[in-house]
Order: structure tokens, then C-alpha cells, then sequence
């Protein structure tokens, strides 16, 4: 039944290709914004789905108070992720976190109010590593981009499973397995308890294509450091898996593109 599940959920979810084999025209810009405002029926008897819509609850503009890291742009504070994430407030981090990545990627992303995968390259690692290694160090290692991308390497790189493992859908009470997508923002979990699934945050919209996901998982900013966790632990395995994830994030991008 777990087979024919997964195979049922890939006709909803959107078919993972190399980005680099596909024009840009193909895809809806994805986005880091989610927003449910209605149920859809069932597109198969296994699976039922969520439509979500873009919106922004923060401020666009950038915290004040003193900085506490060194981020690229002199404009641009870290603070207040870290005021949240210290004071456990992490639904205010998540929505700080999308407003920095949206500040990170650039002008254009600002302005438009959401970022394309394309733009995601355009982040410098250091400020992704800082964002990440706050979420890590407030979340005793269970939150943060870095540890999305091991599970995500974890369960062979399958986004279905990847959704599953960190709670981003829900098992239906049904007499068939069916699996929904959770309504943002009051069925995710917004606590750090033992049974919050690992890699539950920060959030990221894959609703629209896992193309903006995959390209903040397999950015340069979590090679080094999942090469590094590869070497203390002696996995030369690791170490080469992790170079060669390091060469597909340079194929995800095209050098022309046209939205």
C-alpha cells in the first residue's frame, strides 16, 4: 500500500526534473510564501491537497538593533531572527527567516515580495550559514536548512518522503492511506518538543515546485559543513556524496533567464 501511495503522489506533486534541462517558462515562480484558502477534492483516491496563495505578515524592513554577526549587506541585521529563535518564538522565525531570504536574494526578490529559484544563487553563503546555524543552535540541532538536507539525502532524495519525515503533511483518519497537505499556518508545529519531527523548520513553499526548495538545500552554504560532519565522522562516502551535491546546484541554474 506504502508503494502505491508514493506513486499516487507523485501525479500531485510537481514532477522533479532537471531544472537545468527546462526553460524557466516551464515553472510558476515558486515562492517562500504559503497561504491556504481552500480545499481542492481528492485528485486520486490516495491523495487530497491544499491550494495556498501568496501573502506577508512582516515588515520589510530590516532590524535595528545591534548586530550580533557580520552579514554581507551593512543594512542587514541578524538580530531579530535571533530574538525569536532565543525566546522560542519560532513562528516569528519562520516569517523573519522568509523576509531575510526575500532581502538575501536580491532587489528584484524584495520588490516582487517572494524569491524565484533562480535567485537563490545569488545569496552569499555566509549569510545562509548564519540564518541556518541560529536555527540549529536555538533548536538543539532539530531545526535549520542543513538538517533538511541530510533527511532530504537520507530518504534518496524522494520529496514525497522528504515532506512526510518532517511533518510538512499529515496522515488522514481514513480507511484507505491518504496524506494531506498541513494548513499553514495552525496545523505546522510551532513548539520544540520531542515529538516535533526533525527538519520541521523553517518553512519553505513547495506547492508550486520543489525547484526553490532544491535550490536552497543544495546550496554551496551546506556543502562545507556536511562535508565537514562527514569527515569527523570518518564517512568518506559522505564526503564525495556531498562534493557531487555540491556540482548540481551549479547545473540548477541556466544563464538566461526571463520571467
Amino acid at each position: 500500500m506504502a508503494t502505491t501511495y508514493l506513486q499516487s503522489l507523485h501525479h500531485i506533486l510537481p514532477k522533479h526534473h532537471n531544472s537545468s534541462d527546462i526553460p524557466s517558462s516551464s515553472f510558476p515562480p515558486s515562492s517562500l510564501f504559503l497561504k491556504p484558502n481552500s480545499t481542492s477534492p481528492s485528485l486520486s483516491p490516495k491523495l487530497s491537497y491544499t491550494h495556498f496563495t501568496l501573502y506577508s505578515t512582516t515588515s520589510s524592513s530590516a532590524a535595528t538593533s545591534t548586530t550580533t554577526t557580520t552579514p554581507s549587506s551593512p543594512t542587514l541585521s541578524f538580530d531579530l531572527l535571533k530574538q525569536y529563535l532565543t525566546s522560542k518564538d519560532f513562528r516569528q522565525a519562520d516569517e523573519e527567516t522568509r523576509r531575510l531570504i526575500i532581502v538575501l536574494a536580491g532587489e528584484a526578490a524584495e520588490k516582487r515580495g517572494y524569491v524565484f529559484f533562480s535567485e537563490v544563487q545569488f545569496i552569499s553563503e555566509s549569510d545562509l550559514q548564519t540564518i541556518d546555524n541560529l536555527w540549529r543552535q536555538y533548536s538543539d540541532n532539530k531545526f535549520g536548512y542543513s538538517v533538511q538536507k541530510r533527511i532530504y539525502e537520507k530518504e534518496k532524495e524522494d520529496f514525497s518522503r522528504f515532506f512526510q519525515k518532517v511533518g510538512w503533511m499529515k496522515k488522514l483518519d481514513t480507511e484507505i492511506e491518504q496524506y494531506n497537505y498541513r494548513a499553514f499556518p495552525n496545523e505546522f508545529t510551532w513548539e520544540l518538543t520531542d515529538d516535533t519531527p526533525e527538519g520541521h523548520l523553517p518553512l519553505t513553499n513547495a506547492l508550486r515546485g520543489t525547484q526553490l526548495l532544491k535550490s536552497i538545500l543544495y546550496h554551496p552554504a551546506f556543502q562545507s559543513a556536511l562535508e565537514d560532519e562527514a569527515k569527523d565522522q570518518g564517512n568518506e562516502v559522505a564526503v564525495e556524496k556531498s562534493k557531487k551535491s555540491s556540482k548540481s546546484f551549479k547545473g540548477l541554474f541556466k544563464t538566461d533567464y526571463s520571467f
